[in-house]
């Protein structure tokens, strides 16, 4: 949009909606979440730390780091998730792949709650991501997840005690998406009242 004679650039990225799960083990009683390394959230850390490493640097050059951090400062905890990439299948059968395969649960489509939908990346990308709710037993638990090892993925499922959880979600030391804390939250709100007391 022209502004006093001036042409105004906007960056934009096209990339896939996305879908997560927000997994509660009623077995046991718990959140289950993924734990995966982030070579963006790796490649930030490197730049708090080392900042020269990017400057006066090319993009296809970047400089040599000297004293790699830890891979472990890449990791972060999200709730099960994908991007929907395929038009045979809806949103629901996405989010059912994605459990299957990250955390080995088989979950009927017809099982899940949608949470809601909202736009991510607002600044890049603007994409829509819907938050599902799925309910599991040890019963239903036919694999053992770990995502897709020949796309790359590395994922270790972690559960977290649903007592355990509102702590987790704020604690700033281990580092998690925004859907695992708008998960725990609202679980406390629309689930835990409804739960047999102790």
């Amino acid at each position: 949009f022209p502004q006093n004679g001036s042409k105004k650039v906007w960056d934009f990225m096209r990339t896939h909606d996305s879908v997560s799960i927000l997994i509660f083990n009623t077995s046991r009683q718990c959140f289950v979440v993924v734990k995966q390394f982030r070579p963006a959230v790796y490649m930030c850390e490197v730049e708090r730390h080392s900042p020269q490493v990017f400057q006066n640097q090319d993009k296809q050059n970047l400089g040599h780091l000297e004293d790699p951090l830890p891979a472990v400062v890449g990791v972060t905890y999200e709730l099960c998730a994908g991007i929907v990439d395929k038009p045979g299948l809806s949103i629901e059968e996405i989010a059912c792949e994605e459990v299957l395969e990250e955390c080995g649960y088989c979950v009927p489509a017809a099982d899940l709650r949608k949470i809601t939908s909202y736009r991510s990346g607002v600044g890049l990308t603007g994409s829509r991501h819907t938050i599902f709710y799925a309910e599991v037993t040890d019963q239903m638990k036919t694999g053992e997840g770990g995502g897709q090892p020949e796309e790359g993925e590395l994922i270790q499922v972690v559960e977290i005690p649903l007592e355990d959880s509102m702590k987790f979600a704020f604690d700033e030391s281990l580092p998690k998406t925004p859907g695992v804390v708008l998960g725990f939250v609202w679980f406390q709100s629309n689930i835990a009242p409804n739960l047999p007391k102790k």
